[in-house]
């Protein structure tokens, strides 16, 4: 199969001018997988609880959530993106959707909030769950999400992997500079894809700023970069690889990735 990411620097509230961006962008991409930022069409650093409620939307109904679905049916892709997500309990969430072809979509809420993410959104209630997916040749694979800062909770990826994930998809808005690092660590130690799409430029908040850093990667199952881009440039990577290799964990004719874990001996309590 091939997945793509796009990596840009969204407007901030803007949804309307991201929406058309983002599809300018991936116009003629060829791809089965897309994966599009934390936040793509809202921006991230947000400045008050207005800001956030004039951005935030249900899912499936938003427009975010539409285009999506339409850009999907178009391409024959499935798509996976992050949005404020205004929930039918009332709460809003940091989300990614995946939209795919057919129609149908799945919702991921973000477990773990990073930093003033904690004012303005609920901690994620749906688990860490894995969605069946299925490129443009019929091949049906496995798709686990997660969203920017679960990367630092290797529970996150391990969790995807142990349900079945072949390809882990990631919405980020990075900050910090030690991610990049990590995701191949991620891909090898679960040996699954990884798609990190992050975006660029800076926001600000009052006296703050956040400069996001770029550099979106696509990992294979050995912890290998397919394809990566620079910390600013505006870019669409694209990778192949194989979705069902991921599921050969066998590391030596004795020692098997999952098989070998011993639960019974790990402290994972708090």
């Amino acid at each position: 199969m091939k997945a793509a990411l796009l990596q840009f620097a969204p407007a901030y509230l803007d949804v309307r001018a991201n929406l058309d961006r983002a599809e300018a962008l991936l116009e003629g991409v060829d791809a089965d997988l897309i994966v599009l930022p934390e936040l793509f069409a809202s921006g991230y650093f947000f400045r008050s609880e207005a800001d956030v409620a004039s951005v935030a939307e249900p899912i499936p109904e938003g427009p975010t959530t539409q285009h999506l679905q339409q850009w999907a049916a178009s391409s024959g892709a499935t798509f996976v993106a992050g949005l404020p997500e205004l929930g039918n309990d009332g709460q809003r969430y940091n989300s990614a959707v995946v939209a795919r072809p057919d129609g149908t979509t799945a919702t991921y809420r973000k477990v773990h909030l990073f930093y003033r993410e904690k004012d303005w959104f609920a901690p994620g209630d749906l688990g860490f769950r894995v969605f069946e997916a299925t490129t443009r040749d019929g091949t049906a694979y496995r798709l686990g999400v997660m969203i920017c800062f679960d990367w630092y909770f290797p529970e996150a990826a391990r969790s995807l992997a142990l349900q079945g994930a072949d390809v882990i998809a990631h919405p980020s808005n990075l900050v910090r500079k030690d991610c990049p690092r990590s995701m191949p660590i991620r891909a090898l130690e679960n040996h699954v894809v990884t798609i990190t799409a992050n975006r660029t430029g800076t926001e600000t908040a009052g006296d703050e700023a956040l400069t996001f850093i770029g550099r979106s990667v696509i990992c294979s199952p050995q912890g290998h970069p397919l394809a990566s881009a620079g910390r600013e440039e505006t870019t669409v990577l694209t990778a192949a690889f194989d979705p069902l290799a991921s599921r050969d964990r066998q590391l030596t004719a004795t020692n098997h990735l999952f098989r070998d874990r011993r639960p019974d001996v790990y402290t994972l309590g708090g």
